[in-house]
């Protein structure tokens, strides 16, 4: 397996488990106990969680990422027109994904930083897991959207 496919397997793995968590979160704050906990810990500010609809919103935009990721780096079959495959929807697709969450990893540490009004725990776990594993999921998509397997040779 080349370096592609195995950036590829890892991001989309990455996006798809997030994805799904995110999704989980449209009905439970698990697994965290109270959704005041969840607050704190996953939103950090705010009176409750966020509604239903946001949270699978963001999961469908993760498992969207996870499929053209996958997709991009030749792990599963390119979706779609040929026509558009070969316009590069796809490798488009996968880069807007990786500037999305290379912005989010790198500006997380100054927005929700000490100035922000995130809870302290929000802040910490932001700096310590949230903010670099969007830098990794981010540059990983970048790698496969700059040397996947381009779906113009469709």
């Amino acid at each position: 397996m080349d370096a592609v496919k195995a950036a590829g397997g890892v991001v989309s793995a990455g996006l798809a488990v997030t994805g799904a968590l995110h999704a989980v979160w449209a009905v439970t704050p698990w697994p965290l106990r109270t959704p005041e906990e969840f607050v704190d810990t996953v939103v950090g500010a705010g009176e409750g969680p966020p509604p239903p609809s946001a949270c699978l919103v963001v999961a469908g935009l993760l498992g969207t990422a996870s499929y053209l990721v996958a997709a991009e780096a030749g792990l599963l079959p390119a979706a779609g027109p040929r026509g558009l495959r070969r316009a590069g929807f796809q490798r488009a697709g996968v880069r807007t994904a990786a500037g999305v969450l290379l912005a989010r990893g790198l500006t997380g540490p100054v927005v929700f930083g000490r100035l922000s009004e995130r809870s302290a725990r929000f802040r910490r776990l932001n700096l310590r897991y949230y903010s670099p594993l969007c830098v990794a999921l981010g540059a990983g998509a970048a790698a496969v959207g700059w040397r996947g397997s381009s779906a113009t040779d469709c």
